[in-house]
């Protein structure tokens, strides 16, 4: 039986935000069975808001949740280290409306939370197993779940830019067979810096820099020390759909496929899944084994 995960002990980081440009606390704490993840304002009294796809109020620049009037933006890159490690149930505290930035990647959180240790808990996981094709379209993009025997996403993004296209816009990932911490958790964001000028202008973005994601100038790259792969730009939009699946309330076996994908259509394949009860079924592997397995507590040699 694969059992339910939370941390073994709390833990602490400190980052910016992408938004604000203010530094903000967070604060990791392990939660009971069937807790799932749940963020916590302590800068708005302590009102709670459940990471899942019906309190999803922002899909434009990145996933924000609402419940009782309290926001929490950006949290894609969290939910995807909590997804790729297996977390189900973990309090998240803030004191601000968005969760740090960190590196504009997930490798800060997954590094967060393998410090903190993963204790198994003594009730059956949840998966959301994918039975038939769900799929949803917007113009040009569209993207679609189907079943498969273990998680795998496939992607093809379509940016103009010169250094975009020359890193390869196309990837297929199957989690089973390759390492979500090598392959996926380092890839950062990115964005254009005339966007981040103008975002700016409007008091958003304030916390953009070279520090935190991969600048692009009109034919460039700013940051010096360039790409971390060759194709950094598709995985870290694979690291955001990772994240984006999981708030779904548990993690996804099935096939993900997308075509110029991003947040909002995320979004709405999210919602066409949980209105379809018959396209998929919600799985414990009680009796027979999961064909998805977490890292151990050696996670260093997964790195």
């Amino acid at each position: 039986m694969v059992k339910q995960r939370t941390i073994n002990k709390m833990v602490k980081a400190r980052g910016v935000g992408i938004h604000s440009g203010k530094q903000v606390n967070l604060t990791l704490i392990p939660a009971k069975v069937d807790h799932g993840v749940v963020f916590k304002r302590m800068d708005a009294g302590g009102k709670e808001v459940h990471a899942h796809s019906a309190f999803v109020n922002e899909v434009v620049l990145s996933t924000g949740l609402e419940s009782q009037g309290v926001k929490v933006s950006t949290v894609e890159h969290l939910m995807s280290a909590l997804s790729a490690l297996g977390i189900d149930n973990v309090m998240v505290e803030l004191d601000s409306f968005e969760v740090p930035i960190m590196d504009g990647s997930s490798a800060a959180f997954i590094f967060l939370i393998q410090s903190a240790g993963i204790t198994e808990q003594d009730a059956p996981k949840r998966f959301i197993v994918i039975k038939d094709t769900v799929r949803v379209e917007n113009g040009e993009s569209w993207a679609q779940v189907g079943p498969h025997n273990g998680f795998k996403v496939t992607l093809e993004i379509d940016f103009k830019h010169k250094k975009v296209k020359e890193s390869g816009q196309k990837l297929s990932i199957d989690f089973s067979e390759q390492s979500y911490l090598k392959e996926i958790s380092r890839a950062r964001t990115f964005g254009y810096l005339r966007d981040v000028e103008t975002l700016q202008k409007q008091n958003l973005a304030l916390g953009a820099s070279i520090d935190n994601a991969i600048a692009l100038t009109d034919d460039d790259i700013l940051n010096e020390d360039g790409l971390r792969f060759h194709n950094e730009f598709v995985k870290h939009k694979i690291l955001d759909i990772v994240g984006d699946l999981f708030l779904l309330g548990s993690n996804f076996i099935g096939y993900y496929e997308g075509f110029k994908t991003g947040h909002m259509i995320n979004d709405q394949l999210l919602s066409a899944i949980l209105s379809q009860p018959d396209a998929y079924i919600v799985e414990t592997f009680e009796k027979i084994d999961s064909p998805i397995q977490y890292y151990s507590e050696d996670w260093q040699n997964d790195l």
